[in-house]
């Protein structure tokens, strides 16, 4: 890939991460179970990590990162969050399930990719975070599920 194009694939995946970051700031204001939230919170502070070490790389390439607002997407994904939300903490884990699903596949097809190996790698440990994330949302939801028909 050239300069440009690293640039703007970088620029893409900090974009998903700030949308994420939105979308969490939604789920956890409606998630009621306190070891629920506080996954969820440090989830969130994984997205904002990959902000800022992506963010880095962009600037190392001589790069403008982008604001840290969310774009149209953005407000779709955080509206669509905060609507299933309010119906409480399953309602939230089922739309941070949606969103975890985007951020998964994004990532995962940015790691295949012809990336330097810095970034690379760095790609390659947000995709363990978003897999790591998935699958925690995945039982949450299930157990929540299971117990609701006990």
């Amino acid at each position: 890939m050239t300069r440009d194009e690293i640039l703007s694939q970088l620029e893409k995946l900090i974009q998903l991460d700030v949308d994420a970051t939105h979308a969490y700031d939604q789920a956890i204001k409606n998630v009621d179970d306190q070891v629920i939230k506080d996954k969820l919170i440090l989830f969130q502070g994984d997205h904002r990590r990959h902000i800022d070490l992506l963010s880095a790389k962009v600037l190392e390439l001589g790069g403008t990162p982008p604001e840290l607002t969310s774009d149209f997407k953005g407000f779709f994904i955080s509206g669509f969050t905060a609507l299933r939300s309010l119906t409480g903490t399953k309602g939230a884990l089922e739309a941070m399930e949606t969103n975890e699903k985007l951020t998964t596949s994004k990532y995962q097809d940015a790691v295949k990719l012809v990336w330097p190996t810095d970034i690379a790698s760095l790609i390659q440990s947000n995709l363990a975070d978003e897999q790591r994330h998935l699958s925690f949302v995945r039982e949450a939801i299930a157990t929540i599920t299971t117990q609701k028909r006990v």
